[in-house]
């Protein structure tokens, strides 16, 4: 039983511009020191699954700078690791010649690396669901049900707001997919929804894409899955751990501090026997709390100067907190520096922000204060 795995690195970037004008969505900061595509990275890795493609966009650097060679997450392999797979447009990608916009898109644009999978099954994830998942269960269900595609779903409450950015879908007792409903309006209320996680063998993948690619699909959704979901066997893998689904900069910012508040979040994602989570290691001293500091309830990366006040805040690698500082109900991204006697209050900053001494910011919960990467206030 082997299988490689397609993970999608710019499907969703439009969900948080203000943190991917210069990186892809893959390469978001999370949790204090990793990444979004860290855990599905890591999800792969602790199954087994060491042949791994990431389809990029644009805005990759940041995302191949992170990565490297792979060795942080064991991919460094003379057969197999982990490969970046650039924008290449063919003239079937879409009408207009352009980058592509959804995954069957993508999927048609790397159509030739698809055709080289030698592993007989496939899985496929966006990178900004943030869980532990196992996909060996996930791979055992696929196989003990001679499903044709598994798809990852999560069973929760949905108000207008959130179901229009979800995919919903509906099943029978045996967990074969009956209906879908794709990114509805008008519906609130309890449904499975969709974690953008699938499961199929290669040579349904490549006919999937081949077929695409004569008929000019363009959504693995509408043209595939609604359309053949009677007369072929699609499933659905209902996941009951932990997952948060970053849909938006206010979303980012309140699942950031559920993280703070919830320690059965934290547990559910880091502390899962034989499933850690990998990230790139950065080899920084420890975290230096001087006399004057003080820190309650919050992360605090390796490589950190505290000399202020830190309350209900994640701090990221790197971050320099000046003397008389306070930074409450705050995300500091790696390698800011906040000078002397700074207060703040619900802000995110970018990385290499500086925050010159005196200077008083302030969000909400519900719209955070956003400082860019490198800008100086």
């Amino acid at each position: 039983m082997s299988a490689s795995g397609i993970i999608f690195s710019n499907i969703h970037d439009n969900n948080i511009p203000e943190l991917t004008g210069v990186r892809t969505v893959a390469s978001v900061p999370f949790a204090c020191r990793y990444r979004f595509i860290d855990f599905t990275l890591s999800n792969m890795v602790n199954s087994n699954i060491y042949n791994i493609s990431v389809i990029t966009h644009y805005n990759y650097q940041s995302l191949m700078d992170h990565i490297g060679s792979g060795k942080d997450w064991d991919l460094a392999r003379r057969s197999g690791g982990i490969k970046i797979l650039p924008p290449y447009i063919t003239a079937y990608a879409n009408s207009n010649n352009a980058l592509y916009q959804t995954r069957l898109e993508a999927l048609k644009s790397v159509n030739y690396s698809i055709s080289r999978i030698t592993d007989e099954y496939v899985i496929m994830s966006d990178c900004d669901v943030i869980c532990n998942v196992d996909f060996n269960d996930m791979l055992a269900y696929h196989q003990k049900s001679g499903a044709d595609m598994t798809l990852a779903v999560k069973n929760v409450q949905l108000d207008r707001e959130t179901a229009k950015k979800n995919v919903i879908y509906y099943s029978d007792d045996e967990g074969r997919v009956n209906d879908v409903l794709s990114y509805p309006t008008n519906f609130e209320g309890n449904a499975d929804i969709s974690l953008n996680i699938v499961i199929m063998k290669t040579s349904y993948l490549r006919q999937i894409v081949l077929d695409a690619i004569a008929h000019n699909y363009i959504s693995l959704t509408r043209d595939v899955i609604a359309k053949n979901m009677n007369v072929m066997n699609y499933r659905v893998y209902k996941y009951e751990g932990y997952f948060a689904c970053i849909s938006s900069f206010k979303e980012y910012y309140a699942q950031s501090m559920q993280l703070l508040h919830d320690p059965e979040a934290r547990r559910s994602i880091f502390n899962v026997k034989n499933r850690p989570v990998y990230t790139k290691v950065r080899n920084s001293t420890p975290a230096y709390y001087s006399s004057t500091s003080n820190v309650k309830n919050s992360m605090v990366a390796d490589g950190c100067y505290i000399e202020g006040t830190v309350e209900n805040s994640i701090i990221f690698r790197g971050v320099k907190i000046g003397r008389n500082a306070t930074v409450k109900n705050s995300i500091i991204m790696q390698d800011t520096i906040i000078g002397e006697g700074a207060f703040l209050n619900c802000v995110i900053t970018d990385k290499n922000a500086v925050i010159r001494d005196g200077r008083m910011l302030c969000g909400a919960d519900v719209q955070p204060f956003y400082v860019s990467k490198g800008m100086m206030i």
